[in-house]
């Protein structure tokens, strides 16, 4: 059996990064240009704060057109507890934990919030389509079976 494909194999590592002490319309700016949903917010030392994405955004609308904004820094906002995985996270985790919930990205965490790097649904497709069309010997129109026999239903990490 090959060996399992990891988080770190196909982690994306060179990202759009924000700041806590960012202007919330710079931050939104650097999101609606670089055409992402979402971006991690980290410190000096590169440890993860949190992620300012799109849900963060409407929330930065809603309390503009019925408050005054408590702050135009997107600290406020961010999302301070994103779901994390490290980098020895399966593929098959990882795309149950993208089935299961609404997560769009996961930081790739070291020592418990270092980020080193983000997986997105699509990264997990891209990965995926390649490492089978091209790991397989397997026709084209029966490539998903190979899913199949890479871990047993009573093994799957999540339930």
């Amino acid at each position: 059996m090959d060996k399992p494909v990891l988080a770190k194999d196909i982690m994306v590592t060179k990202l759009v990064t924000l700041t806590p002490d960012m202007d919330v319309h710079e931050a939104i700016g650097k999101l609606l240009s670089h055409r992402i949903s979402g971006a991690p917010v980290l410190d000096s030392e590169r440890r993860l704060l949190g992620v300012f994405s799109e849900r963060c955004c409407m929330d930065v609308l809603i309390k503009a057109s019925y408050e005054q904004l408590p702050s135009t820094q997107i600290f406020p906002f961010i999302d301070t507890a994103p779901r994390c995985i490290t980098e020895d996270t399966d593929l098959l985790t990882i795309a149950q934990i993208f089935q299961s919930t609404p997560t769009r990205r996961l930081p790739v965490v070291r020592d418990g919030n270092y980020l080193v790097g983000q997986i997105s649904r699509r990264d997990l497709l891209k990965a995926e389509h390649t490492n089978l069309r091209f790991k397989t010997n397997l026709p084209q129109e029966i490539t998903l079976l190979y899913l199949s026999g890479i871990i047993k239903r009573e093994e799957s990490p999540i339930a």
